[in-house]
């Protein structure tokens, strides 16, 4: 009887990088590579039997004529994402140490939009994250016809939440607690992304307005759960925050694996997110 076919072994060289503590996987493809399906990306994110990570980043030939790359994104259950604040710092110091960017100042395509990166030092970043989106429609926010500082809904028999709601390129809900040690992160997290007010589910911050330029923040993400840190989590809680007159418009958000800087200028402004970048190892993903 004839052996069965055997199947070639692949094998996949990604970089293991994390922004204050926002971790992720880092993919190469702009040799052609197919990005990672919903199997791999779930495998790659597994801290038990993968590399582990919140999110992989895949790295591809820039969309724009004025970006030197463009990145993808993955969250760990394989579902695609739109923005990543801290992804986007890691992808920045990923093309600076490959030579593919030169200078201070350099352009990259995420899946929503262009951005442009400052190169701040060694290892610290700014980039523009684009101008928050209020209108319900826009965030999406379902139930709602006008933008509110504060909606009162509903998201569970008898449970009812009070939340601000923006998007950053991403759906975001904050709700403003007076301790993040004590927040229900992971009781109301879970209940507000299967509301039906957030037809895309939504990322949940809860923040503590510290002073008038300090937040601490916890963040319930969309298809990983509560991260380390999440960098349009941060943008979204500091817009919702400057909009109601809490904070500043230069503040530093806290989150439990770093702190990263947020200034919006004006309304009409991209929110500008400054923050570290650091890479952690090298290695072979073999299949």
């Amino acid at each position: 009887m004839a052996e069965p076919a055997r199947t070639r072994e692949t094998s996949m060289r990604f970089t293991k990088m994390h922004g204050a503590g926002n971790d992720f996987v880092v993919l190469d493809l702009r040799d052609g590579l197919a990005p990672p399906d919903a199997l791999l990306a779930a495998r790659l994110a597994d801290r038990h039997r993968g590399v582990g990570c919140d999110q992989i980043l895949t790295i591809e030939p820039p969309r724009s004529a004025e970006a030197i790359a463009a990145y993808g994104i993955w969250n760990a259950d394989g579902s695609p994402s739109q923005q990543c604040g801290n992804g986007a710092r890691c992808v920045a110091a990923w093309l600076v140490r490959d030579g593919v960017a030169r200078g201070d100042r350099f352009v990259v395509d995420s899946p929503l939009a262009t951005h442009v990166v400052e190169r701040l030092g060694e290892d610290r970043y700014a980039i523009a994250m684009g101008v928050p989106e209020f209108a319900p429609a826009r965030i999406p926010l379902h139930g709602f016809g006008e933008p509110r500082g504060e909606y009162d809904a509903s998201v569970d028999e008898g449970v009812k939440l009070r939340f601000g709601a923006v998007s950053m390129g991403n759906p975001h809900a904050v709700i403003e607690v007076r301790s993040v040690d004590d927040a229900p992160v992971h009781h109301y997290g879970p209940l507000l992304q299967r509301s039906a007010h957030f037809p895309e589910s939504v990322n949940v911050g809860f923040a503590e307005v510290v002073a008038r330029d300090r937040v601490r923040l916890r963040v319930y993400e969309r298809g990983v759960g509560e991260t380390l840190a999440c960098g349009s989590g941060a943008c979204a809680a500091a817009a919702v925050l400057i909009r109601r007159g809490r904070v500043d418009r230069d503040v530093a958000i806290a989150l439990p694996g770093g702190e990263l800087r947020i200034r919006w200028p004006s309304d009409d402004a991209p929110v500008i997110m400054s923050g570290p970048a650091a890479f952690v190892f090298e290695g072979e993903w073999k299949a």
